[in-house]
C-alpha cells in the first residue's frame, strides 16, 4: 500500500462500551507533568516508540437523544512502522453514524451502504495478515468495535468514531455508561458530557468504579442548573497511573452519569421541522395493586448455583410484596405444579407460606415450558373474570427459564400461538432467560407478541441482583391500557403509542411526524386506567418555549428531535422484523434499510466501508452491527473472526454479520413437512411435490461406510456421508449407525467441506483453517457461501441456487447414543443438474407414485399399503419420522410411507452402488 498508513485489520462490532488504544504488541505509555512544586521525574509514556496523545469521549445530550464522538490521536516516534489497535465498546442499542482516520494528511471516511452492496464490494479480496482481529460481544450490553492499522516512522494517526442512542429511563434516571480501559496511560485523557433536557434536570451524578473517592472528588467535575448540566472528567498522567511508581493505567472500568428531568408538567411535546417526540411520564400516580404469577422453570438444567441464585430472588421479592398485592407460584419440570392454584392476598401468613414452599422445592425432570405458561395464564385469567375485588389491578405474568421447551408441547410456533390464544392481550408477559443454552428470540418474541420484553439473566455471581433488579422496573405499575392519541389527520409515521402498562420509574416516548400545514391543529391526548379511577389528560405544544428552546439550542434540537423519531423507528421496525416472515419480514427490511441510509446509521441491515483505506490487495474495510442478540465471548456466540485464507483461486470471507439475504430468505422459507434430507439412524426422508406424505427409507450399513447422498456428474459437485456406531448395541443386536462425518466438494470453485460434531474444515486436502461449532460466521469463497450458527446447524448455499443444511445433534448423559452426530437436509436443489444422483441428489428430479389397499401391519398404529413407483409394487408402512431443520434439538413430525430392505424398489439400483471409498 503507498504512503505511511497500511490497513492490518479492521473489524466490526459485538456487545459494551470501552475505550482502548493501544500499541500492538506493547502498551502504549505517555509524558506527564509533576504536580504542584514537587520535582518529580516525567512519567515516559512511550513504549516501543508509540504514545498516545489523546484520547477524547465528548457525549452531547438533547432531550435524551445522546450522541457520542470518540477521539483519539496516536503518534509514532519510532524509526519504523508500528501498528496500533483502536478499541471501542458502545451500547449495544446505539448505532454508529460516523467513522475516520486521518493519517499525514489524508482523511478516510466510512460510507454506510446496504449490507448486500458491501458484501459485493468485501467479497473481491481478502484481508491480508497473520492475527485475524476479534469481533466480539465482550459484555452484557455493550459490543466492541475494534481496527487496527499500521502507521509509518515519525508519524501520527486520529480515530474518530460517532455512535448516537435514546437514553431510556430506568428506576427514576437515565444512564449514561461509558466502559473505560486504555490500558496505557494518556497524555490527554477525557470524558465530557453536556446535557440538555428542556423539561429542566432535577438530579444529575457521575462516578467511575475505577476511582477512589478522594480521587474521584479531585477528577470528576458536575454541574446542573435550569436546563442544563456537566460533567468532566479529566485526569493528569499521574492521576492515572495505578501507584506513584507504576507505568500502568488504573482507569479500568465504568463511568457513568445518572441524571433526571423535571416532572412538573404532566406530560412534554417537543415540535421541530414537522418532527415531534412526546414523553410521558406523570408524577403523582398511586400505584396500583397488582396480581402476580411467577411461572419457575424446575427441570434438572437449573441445578446449582441457578436455582439458588432463584430462590434467593423469589425470597427477596416475596419480601418485598405490598399487603394490596395478590399472587401465586407455578414450577414446571416434567410436570406442573402450582403453589395455590388461585390468586390469593399478599398477607404475612401467604407471604412467609409462599417463602417457606420456595425454599422447598426442588428440581425434577425436563421442561414442559408450555404447559408451565399456560397454568399461569389461567391463574390470571381465572382472577380477572371470576373476582371482582381483583379485576382491576394490574395482571403481570413472569417466566424464568434456563431452556427450551422438551416436555409436552415442544414445537415453538405452537407454543407462541397457545400463548397468545391463552392471554388475548389482557396483561404482559415477561420472560427472563437464565444463562446461554437457550433459545433467547424464541422468548423474545413470546415476550413482544404479548405486550412485554425478555431478558437475559447471566450467570454471574450477582444473577440474583439482576433478577431483583429485573423486578423492581415492574414491580409498581401505574396506569394500563395507556393510549396516546393523536389528531389523525395531523400525524404520520407514529412510533409505539399503545402501552399495556406504565411503570413506576420508567417513562413512554412516542415519536412521529407532523403533516403539511398542521401544527396548529397537533395535540396529545392520553387515556388510560389508574388505581380504580380514569386517567384522562391533554398535551398541547408550548408555541413560545419551543422558539425559545429553538433560540437556545438551534440547529442541534431540530436535528435531534428527527434523529431521536428515526432512532425508535428503526428500532421498533426490527423488533416487528423478529417475528415475522415472508413478504412481510421483507417489507419491513425494505423500511428499515431505506430509515438507515436516509439517516447513515449501522443496522443490522448496512453496513460501513471505509472508503480510501485498503489494503496491499485492494480491499476496503468493511464494519458491521452485531447479529440479532449477539451474546458474550465464549458463553453463547463464541467469537466472530474476519479471517483470511489467500491462495490462488480460494479467498475466504468470515464476518460478525447476519447471512446475505438470499440465504437468510432461504432459511426462513423453509416449510414443515416439505423436506428432502437424511437424519438420525439414518432415516432418509423424501418430499415428493404434490402429495401430502412424504417417502422414507432406511440404510442399513456398517460403521465407518461411506454413502454419496448427492453426486452431480456436470459439475462434479458431490456430498458424501461416513456412518458411525451408536456404541450401545448388546451383543448380537443390530447396531444403530448415524452420520459422523460430511464432505462437500464443489471443483468449479476448489472448495471442500468437511464437517463432523466436533469441527468444521474447509479444503482440509490443502491444510486449510479449521473452525469450531462454538463460532457464529459467514465464510464465502466464489460461488459458495457457508453460514455457521453455534451449536445448532450449517448452512451451504452454491451459487445462490442449492441450498444444503447440516444439523448438530449433541446425546445427553444417559442417551442411548453415545456419540455426537449429524443431520442433512436439502432445502432447495434449484440449478442441479438434471443427472444428479445419489440416494437424496436422485430425488431431485420428478417422481410419482400411488398407495392404495390399506391394511393393518403388524403394527397396529402403522398400517400397511401397497405403492406403485417406477412401474413395481411394493409394501410399505405408514410411520412417522422427525425432520431436524427448523429445530435442530426436538425436530417435528413428518407423515411418510416407509420402503423397506434399504429403500429397495424406490432408489435407483441397490444402496450398495451407493458406497464410495473417500468422504470428498
Amino acid at each position: 500500500m503507498d504512503g505511511a498508513v497500511g490497513l492490518r485489520v479492521l473489524l466490526c462490532l459485538c456487545l459494551v462500551s470501552l475505550l482502548t488504544l493501544r500499541a500492538v504488541p506493547a502498551l502504549g505509555l505517555a509524558t506527564g507533568r509533576p504536580r504542584g512544586n514537587e520535582k518529580r521525574q516525567a512519567v515516559d509514556t512511550t513504549v516501543d516508540g508509540v504514545s498516545i496523545r489523546s484520547l477524547k469521549v465528548n457525549c452531547k445530550v438533547t432531550s435524551r437523544f445522546a450522541h457520542y464522538v470518540i477521539t483519539s490521536q496516536v503518534v509514532n516516534n519510532a524509526d519504523e512502522a508500528r501498528e496500533v489497535a483502536f478499541d471501542v465498546e458502545i451500547p449495544k442499542t446505539a448505532f454508529i453514524s460516523d467513522f475516520a482516520i486521518t493519517a499525514d494528511g489524508s482523511a478516510y471516511v466510512g460510507d454506510i451502504k446496504d449490507k448486500v452492496s458491501a458484501w459485493k464490494q468485501y467479497r473481491k479480496a481478502a484481508i491480508s495478515g497473520e492475527n485475524a482481529g476479534l469481533v466480539r460481544a465482550s459484555g452484557r450490553n455493550m459490543e466492541q468495535f475494534t481496527i487496527h492499522i499500521n502507521i509509518g516512522a515519525r508519524s501520527k494517526a486520529t480515530f474518530q468514531l460517532t455512535y448516537e442512542e435514546v437514553l431510556k429511563r430506568r428506576l427514576m434516571q437515565y444512564d449514561i455508561v461509558i466502559k473505560v480501559k486504555p490500558k496505557q496511560l494518556v497524555h490527554h485523557f477525557e470524558i465530557d458530557v453536556d446535557i440538555f433536557e428542556p423539561q429542566g434536570i432535577s438530579k444529575l451524578d457521575a462516578q467511575a468504579s475505577f476511582l477512589s473517592k478522594e480521587l474521584a472528588a479531585q477528577t470528576i467535575k458536575k454541574s446542573f442548573s435550569g436546563k442544563k448540566g456537566h460533567v468532566l472528567f479529566r485526569p493528569t498522567v499521574r492521576q492515572q497511573q495505578s501507584c506513584p511508581t507504576c507505568s500502568t493505567s488504573l482507569l479500568n472500568g465504568v463511568f457513568k452519569v445518572t441524571y433526571d428531568v423535571n416532572r412538573d408538567k404532566l406530560c412534554d411535546l417537543l415540535v421541530a421541522n414537522n418532527y415531534f417526540t412526546h414523553f410521558f411520564a406523570p408524577k403523582n400516580l398511586t400505584n396500583m395493586s397488582k396480581n402476580l404469577v411467577f411461572v419457575i422453570d424446575i427441570s434438572g438444567s437449573m441445578e446449582g448455583q441457578k436455582v439458588r441464585q432463584t430462590k434467593e430472588a423469589l425470597l427477596k421479592i416475596l419480601g418485598d410484596m405490598r399487603p394490596v398485592d395478590n399472587f401465586d407460584l407455578v414450577l414446571f419440570g416434567s410436570q406442573v405444579q402450582s403453589w395455590k392454584g388461585s390468586l390469593v392476598p399478599a398477607s404475612k401468613a401467604n407471604l412467609q407460606a409462599a417463602q417457606d414452599f420456595v425454599r422447598r422445592f426442588s428440581l425434577a425432570g425436563a421442561t414442559n415450558l408450555n404447559g408451565g405458561l399456560l397454568r399461569g395464564i389461567e391463574i390470571l385469567n381465572k382472577a380477572q373474570g371470576s373476582h371482582a375485588e381483583l379485576s382491576s389491578p394490574a395482571s403481570i405474568l413472569i417466566m424464568l427459564t434456563d431452556g427450551e421447551p422438551t416436555e409436552g408441547e415442544t414445537d415453538r410456533s405452537q407454543i407462541l400461538r397457545n400463548v397468545r390464544n391463552a392471554i388475548r392481550g389482557r396483561f404482559p408477559l415477561y420472560n427472563l432467560g437464565f444463562g446461554h443454552d437457550l433459545d433467547f428470540n424464541f422468548l423474545e418474541v413470546m415476550s413482544m407478541e404479548n405486550n412485554g420484553w425478555a431478558q437475559r439473566i447471566y450467570e454471574d455471581h450477582d444473577a440474583t441482583q439482576q433478577l431483583q433488579g429485573f423486578y423492581n422496573q415492574v414491580a409498581n405499575p401505574l396506569l394500563t391500557d395507556v393510549e396516546l392519541q393523536y389528531p389523525q389527520d395531523a400525524v404520520l409515521a407514529l412510533t409505539q403509542h399503545r402501552h399495556k402498562q406504565y411503570y413506576d420509574g420508567s417513562e413512554i416516548v412516542v415519536a412521529g411526524r407532523i403533516a403539511d400545514h398542521k401544527l396548529s391543529t397537533f395535540k396529545a391526548d392520553v387515556r388510560a386506567h389508574g388505581e380504580r379511577q380514569e386517567f384522562k389528560a391533554t398535551c398541547l405544544v408550548d408555541e413560545e418555549e419551543m422558539e425559545k428552546l429553538l433560540r437556545e439550542r438551534g440547529h442541534m434540537l431540530e436535528n435531534h428531535v428527527e434523529r431521536l423519531w428515526a432512532y425508535l423507528t428503526i428500532q421498533e421496525l426490527l423488533a416487528k422484523r423478529m417475528k415475522t416472515g415472508g413478504e412481510e419480514r421483507a417489507n419491513l427490511s425494505s423500511q428499515i434499510l431505506k430509515l438507515s441510509l436516509d439517516y447513515q446509521f449501522v443496522t443490522p441491515l448496512t453496513s460501513m466501508t471505509i472508503r480510501g483505506l485498503t489494503d496491499q490487495d485492494g480491499l476496503e474495510p468493511i464494519i458491521d452491527k452485531s447479529p440479532e442478540d449477539a451474546q458474550p465471548l465464549g458463553e453463547l456466540s463464541g467469537f466472530q473472526r474476519l479471517e483470511e485464507m489467500v491462495g490462488p483461486r480460494r479467498t475466504f470471507v468470515l464476518s460478525a454479520t447476519q447471512p446475505p439475504p438470499t440465504a437468510r430468505s432461504l432459511i426462513d422459507s423453509k416449510l414443515p413437512n416439505r423436506v428432502t434430507g437424511v437424519d438420525t439412524d439414518p432415516h432418509f426422508i423424501i418430499y415428493v411435490p404434490q402429495k401430502e406424505d412424504s417417502l422414507c427409507f432406511n440404510i442399513n450399513e456398517e460403521p465407518g461406510v461411506i454413502l454419496s447422498l448427492v453426486q452431480d456428474p456436470d459439475t462434479g459437485f458431490s456430498v458424501n456421508g461416513q456412518l458411525i456406531g451408536s456404541k450401545a448395541g448388546s451383543p448380537g443386536q443390530h447396531e444403530s449407525t448415524f452420520f459422523g462425518r460430511l464432505g462437500i466438494s464443489n471443483p468449479a470453485s476448489d472448495f471442500q467441506l468437511e464437517v463432523t460434531p466436533q469441527n468444521i474444515i474447509l479444503n482440509p486436502s490443502s491444510g486449510g483453517p479449521v473452525f469450531s461449532w462454538k463460532d457464529q460466521a459467514v465464510l464465502q469463497k466464489d460461488g459458495v457461501m457457508v453460514t455457521i450458527n453455534k451449536k445448532r446447524n450449517l448452512v451451504v448455499s452454491v451459487d445462490e441456487g442449492a441450498t444444503f443444511e447440516i444439523v448438530l445433534h449433541r446425546t445427553w448423559r444417559g442417551s442411548a447414543v453415545h456419540q455426537d452426530f449429524l443431520g442433512f437436509y436439502v432445502l432447495d436443489s434449484f440449478r442441479m443438474s438434471a443427472r444428479t444422483q445419489g440416494l437424496l441428489g436422485q430425488f431431485f428430479h420428478p417422481l410419482d407414485f400411488e398407495v392404495f389397499d390399506f391394511r393393518p401391519g403388524s403394527d397396529p398404529a402403522k398400517p400397511d399399503a401397497t405403492m406403485v413407483v417406477k412401474n413395481r409394487r411394493l409394501t410399505v408402512t405408514r410411520g412417522l419420522q422427525r425432520d431436524y431443520s427448523k429445530d435442530p434439538r426436538h425436530g417435528t413430525q413428518v407423515s411418510c410411507w416407509f420402503v423397506h430392505n434399504n429403500g429397495a424398489g424406490l432408489i435407483d439400483g441397490v444402496h450398495t452402488d451407493y458406497i464410495v471409498p473417500d468422504i470428498l
